[in-house]
């Protein structure tokens, strides 16, 4: 995933960068794609998004360089809406260096963290509270789909993750989501706690930090979801 985001080195270096400077090669803010602008503010990193995906799916229009026949799901299946429909902007503010909140808080419904191609990570349900069952034959090949405000992930993001220690996003509390499997051991983590977490090493951190993975348990017997556990440190909102 290639990065041309505006600024700074790594959550864990002087967040007093401003707008202008330029990332370093291979800092964990150099891995989100094009679609997402990345400055600090003081003690905060900014993330703003136009949401929309840099990869294929069926959810494209026919007419988009980007769109592919649906694999996994079908047209009869999919959500109403391509992606060119929903026209919008999202902001997540977070700090640069995060630490876990004295008490984890649930997530709700809508945007709960950015994903490194632009659009939106949810959590495990549906619209009014509801479980992900009736919706994921409706899912594209990367565990995404369309509505109500955005095109959005719930599933392990096959697009540029599966079954790997790849970066997923960022969670609206600030720490970071990763694959099922951590680079610190190269195998899937046996020390996570009840959101997933756990504190380790990872590519972009030489020194153990808390972090999340998509937990290597399989959700009706075929999927892994993105994120089904609470908040561990304290989320912002995502306007």
């Amino acid at each position: 995933m290639l990065a041309t985001l505006i600024l700074f080195a790594c959550a864990t270096s002087d967040p007093d960068t401003s707008p202008g400077d330029t990332f370093a090669e291979g800092s964990i803010w150099d891995a989100f794609s094009e679609n997402v602008t990345v400055y600090a503010d003081g003690d905060d990193m900014v993330l703003e998004s136009n949401g929309y995906p840099d990869h294929t799916t069926p959810y494209w229009g026919p007419d988009h360089e980007l769109y592919v026949e649906p694999t996994v799901t079908t047209t009869e299946r999919m959500t109403p809406g391509y992606i060119e429909r929903f026209v919008g902007t999202y902001t997540l503010t977070v700090p640069a260096n995060p630490e876990k909140a004295s008490n984890s808080s649930t997530t709700s419904l809508g945007p709960i963290g950015f994903a490194v191609s632009g659009s939106m990570i949810y959590n495990d349900r549906e619209g009014g509270n509801e479980p992900i069952d009736n919706a994921a034959p409706g899912l594209d090949y990367t565990g995404a789909h369309t509505g109500p405000t955005s095109y959005h992930y719930h599933i392990e993001t096959k697009a540029w993750s599966e079954d790997d220690d790849a970066l997923i996003g960022v969670i609206a509390d600030g720490f970071f989501l990763y694959g099922r499997k951590c680079q610190s051991t190269g195998g899937y983590p046996d020390d996570l706690d009840e959101s997933a977490g756990h504190t380790a090493t990872t590519q972009y951190n030489a020194d153990p930090i808390y972090h999340y993975h998509i937990a290597n348990e399989a959700y009706l017997d075929q999927y892994y979801l993105l994120f089904s556990g609470d908040y561990q440190g304290t989320p912002a909102a995502i306007q």
